[in-house]
Order: C-alpha cells, then sequence, then structure tokens
C-alpha cells in the first residue's frame, strides 16, 4: 500500500523589527504561506514571531532579549525586516539587533542580486539594450565592519578627542568569501569574477585581499578575472554593466555598490540579500536591503519586492530551487503587468503589491 509521504516542516523566525520592516515581513510570509498551501503537503512553515527591535529598546534597553541567539539557534532560517528608528542611535540598533546575528553566527557571505525587472523603468541607459543581471558577494563578518577600534582623549576638551576606527582583513576570511564567490560563478551564465579593492591607498589589509584573489583564482582556470579599485567599479555599474557577473568585496565596499546597483534597478526597495552561514553551523538569515523607512511606515505604500525576493532565497537555502524560481517568476509577472509601488513610479499598495505576487503564483 503506498505510503503518502511525509511534509518538510521548515522552523522560520521572523524579526520584523522597526518601521516597514513589519509591513514587508508581513507580505513576505504572506507568500511564502501561499505557496506551502499550495504544495500539495510536500512542505511547510512552522513560524515563530520576536518583537525586537527598537521597541523592546525603549522597554527593556536592549534591541533584543538576552537570550536572543541562543532562542533563535534552533531555527532553519531567520526573516528579517529592517531596524532603526529615530528615538534610537544608529549604531546602537544596527550593532544590537542585525550585525549581533551576522557576527555570532558567522553569517560571513553576505549575497545581493542585482536584478532588472521588466517593466521597471531606472536610471541606467544601457538596462534596455543588455540582459544585466548581476550579484554583489559581499564579505559579511569583518572588514570594515569588525566593530575594532575607540573614542579617547575626550577629557582634552572639545575638539581633543580621537576615534580610532580599524579594519580587519584575514587570510581566512578573505579566502573563503573569495571561494564562496568563485563557486557561484560557475553557476552563472558568464563565469567571471570581479574582485574589488583600494588596495592602491589601502596598502595592508586589502593588499593582502588582492593576493588571496591571485592565489584563489589560480585554483579556478575556467573562471574570468578582474581586479578593479572600487571607484572605477562605482563607475563600471553605471557605464559599463553588461561586464559584470559575480563582484566579490569587502563588508564596506559590497555594501556601497550593492546599493548602487539597485538604485540603477529602479529602487532599494527592489534589493533581497542573504546573509550565509554556508557550513550551516547556525541559522542564515534573509532580508530586504532597505531601512525602516520612518516616513512612510504604517501608511501603506512599502515595496515588499525586496523582502519577497530575500523569500525567495530563503526558498533556495532551505533546498526548494524549483519554488525559487516560481516566486522570481511571479515578480517578474508582476512588474511586467505594470503593478509598481509607490518607490517605482507606480501606484499600488503593499497589500496590492502582494496579492498580485500570489495571483501570478496560481
Amino acid at each position: 500500500m503506498p505510503t503518502t509521504p511525509v511534509p518538510s516542516v521548515f522552523r522560520l523566525a521572523a524579526i520584523p523589527g522597526d518601521g516597514v520592516g513589519a509591513e514587508v515581513v508581513a507580505a513576505g510570509r504572506e507568500v511564502l504561506d501561499a505557496l506551502a498551501a499550495g504544495s500539495g503537503g510536500r512542505f511547510a512553515f512552522d513560524w515563530e514571531e520576536f518583537d525586537w527591535g527598537c521597541d523592546h529598546h525603549a522597554r527593556t534597553g536592549r534591541m533584543m532579549a538576552e537570550d536572543g541567539l541562543e532562542r533563535l539557534r534552533g531555527f532553519d532560517a531567520i526573516y528579517f525586516g529592517a531596524v532603526g528608528w529615530p528615538t534610537v542611535p544608529d549604531h546602537v540598533s544596527l550593532w544590537g539587533l542585525r550585525l549581533r546575528i551576522c557576527q555570532s553566527f558567522d553569517q560571513w557571505a553576505n549575497v545581493r542580486p542585482v536584478h532588472f525587472l521588466p517593466g521597471v523603468r531606472g536610471p541606467l541607459r544601457n538596462a534596455d539594450e543588455h540582459d544585466l543581471d548581476w550579484v554583489v558577494v559581499r564579505e559579511n563578518s569583518e572588514g570594515e565592519y569588525a566593530g575594532l577600534g575607540g573614542r579617547n582623549l575626550a577629557a582634552r576638551g572639545r575638539g581633543g578627542e580621537v576615534a580610532v576606527q580599524s579594519a580587519l582583513f584575514t587570510e581566512v576570511g578573505c579566502e573563503r568569501i573569495i571561494r564562496f564567490a568563485f563557486d557561484l560563478a560557475r553557476t552563472r551564465t558568464r563565469r567571471k569574477v570581479s574582485s574589488v579593492t583600494k588596495s592602491n591607498a589601502l596598502q595592508y589589509g586589502m593588499v593582502l585581499w588582492d593576493d588571496v584573489f591571485r592565489r584563489v583564482a589560480a585554483d579556478y582556470p575556467d573562471v574570468e578575472t578582474e581586479s578593479v579599485l572600487v571607484d572605477a567599479m562605482a563607475a563600471r555599474f553605471v557605464l559599463r554593466p553588461q561586464d559584470l557577473s559575480v563582484v566579490v568585496a569587502s563588508n564596506l565596499n559590497a555594501d556601497i555598490l550593492s546599493d548602487l546597483g539597485s538604485a540603477l534597478a529602479g529602487s532599494l526597495g527592489l534589493a533581497a540579500s542573504a546573509n550565509l552561514n554556508p557550513e550551516r553551523r547556525f541559522p542564515s538569515m534573509f532580508e530586504p536591503v532597505h531601512g525602516s523607512a520612518p516616513d512612510i511606515a504604517g501608511r501603506g505604500l512599502a515595496n515588499p519586492i525586496g523582502a519577497i525576493g530575500s523569500a525567495a532565497l530563503m526558498l533556495d537555502h532551505l533546498g526548494l530551487p524549483e519554488e525559487a524560481a516560481r516566486l522570481h517568476q511571479a515578480i517578474h509577472t508582476t512588474t511586467r503587468a505594470g503593478i509598481l509601488p509607490h518607490d517605482l513610479g507606480g501606484t499600488a499598495t503593499t497589500r496590492a503589491t502582494t496579492q498580485a505576487v500570489i495571483t501570478a503564483l496560481t
């Protein structure tokens, strides 16, 4: 007698965070639950939501629960919204929640695809002439965001204080993210990795990065390579984006370049990202790149596409690549039909955009 397959149940932690984070996480959850409902029982999602963020800080003095990391450790993945509110200094909110999770769970690979969607007019004139699609791979555990340094000598009086911010580059950290980029390039139509540094001016850490890149590249003779200074790469994003496939860079440089790529595609509201612990010793975290947007929070105007695209990255990570591809296609169908949120020049609300994606899935 045939047996009924046991569905895969994925335990997911939802952290909406602040501002529009709550709206876009709710949208992404609705889309994911619709996918699960239509899977014929093959998989399901078991959600637990955590109310951490600036409101939590106002109540407790902390951005997340003291035992928050232990509570998150057993989940299959984390779905994150946004962090930040005018009542809490940005460095407190960021380091107290998002960066605490990323660094504690060694989510050292940050993947940020740059997608040019049909029906979306961005500022890049080449977009209509070329099939533009590249991905920024960001070292996510050290570099300029290592948190090393301090402020001293304030006792000298006004104008006498000194701040030191040190960037940390380790050979292990450089090699693992560069190899990750090369392995990713082997899965793409164009096998090319562009390494980005500022090693002409930053002569220690980024020269180490360049040395490691050359050494690792020798193990991938089938992959095209180039090394580009970050200022030149910023210009390349605008003038010759058709040359790009996988761009790998340090924490700060990749953060800035990925935002530039999404802006060229039309809006930061489109940008999805994955904070990965590739060894799977800890849960990985998936989030839109945009911020908490206090100016539009609660008005139903937030663009959920970045969060929904991040959900697609999470599906791929959970071993559901066909569902991830379906979700990407549903996003394309939605924008191609002219259903665009306000930041893309349209009139669709968060709710209307979300419903359009769900309709496109059926």
